[in-house]
């Protein structure tokens, strides 16, 4: 079995911190461009990318590391970053002790939806202007996080929320805050019913009745604001875990299926292909 690295602590020179921004490019110097190798982090983590050349995979969909971006990943997910060379920006990593320390509810961070658990998690991409605001935030963060100052995590969490309201407002500049507002609701309570059932309800008639609405209108709302339907999240949601158990476990491929509810090992078969185009096996050998 492959023992999949898992970061615990924030910091674990200080395990009382919760808080921690560092430049991309004294990362790289320190590690000597070599890439970590794929892992998971029990805390939140932001790359604000200005400058590089790579590969940054997430939850085994990879992406182009490249300037002028922004990336938002959650705890939990499995992440690999791959420096051709090396890299400039920001790498910002905080806990859900320091979101309720400053009073940030895991309400806010869901409704700017852009911590996604599931299926592809991309970069966006952003104008040099907007490199320029974030990294003006990101040199703030940095300048009270070095400092002694009083009141120095409510500064660090007030700039923190500045930067993902200007971010999330990137990506919602088409879209009626009234229409937001009220999908959001919706988006909430299915993730939470996602988290807790997709081992028993692969279907989302079952969510929509446990909202009290139609399958139909779920799935527009999802699709409004993640950009894609109700039906893909599910099953973003299962094939992710899916792969983590066949990359991760010794798990046979029957009791993989088992696991994630599929009665049978054909069926189980039938849904990876057709969400990676290839069977278990074939993943696991590629792998």
């Amino acid at each position: 079995m492959k023992a999949i690295k898992v970061y615990d602590q924030v910091n674990k020179v200080d395990p009382q911190k919760n808080f921690g921004i560092s430049r991309m490019e004294d990362i790289y110097a320190k590690n000597g461009g070599k890439p970590d190798t794929p892992h998971r982090h029990d805390y939140f983590t932001i790359l604000l990318v200005k400058q590089a050349k790579g590969e940054h995979v997430i939850d085994f969909h990879s992406f182009d590391l490249l300037g002028n971006q922004v990336y938002f990943i959650r705890p939990g997910q499995v992440h690999q970053v791959i420096e051709h060379e090396q890299s400039f920006g920001f790498s910002m990593v905080f806990s859900q002790q320091f979101l309720a320390e400053n009073n940030i509810s895991q309400r806010f961070i869901e409704d700017v939806s852009l911590f996604n658990n599931y299926g592809e998690t991309p970069p966006i991409h952003l104008e040099k202007e907007q490199v320029k605001r974030l990294g003006e935030y990101c040199e703030e963060m940095m300048g009270y996080d070095k400092s002694s100052e009083k009141f120095k995590g409510q500064a660090i969490g007030a700039y923190l929320k500045l930067f993902l309201i200007y971010s999330n407002n990137l990506c919602q500049l088409s879209k009626n805050p009234q229409t937001v507002e009220s999908g959001n609701t919706i988006l909430r309570a299915f993730k939470a019913l996602v988290e807790e059932h997709y081992k028993e309800w692969h279907s989302t008639s079952q969510y929509a009745e446990a909202l009290h609405i139609t399958p139909d209108h779920l799935n527009r709302t999802i699709k409004s604001l993640i950009g894609k339907t109700a039906k893909e999240y599910l099953q973003s949601r299962i094939n992710t875990e899916a792969k983590r158990m066949l990359y991760f476990s010794d798990l046979s491929n029957k009791e993989v299926g088992f696991t994630l509810g599929f009665s049978e090992a054909s069926h189980f078969s039938a849904f990876f292909k057709k969400c990676t185009g290839e069977s278990p096996s074939a993943y696991r050998k590629k792998h």
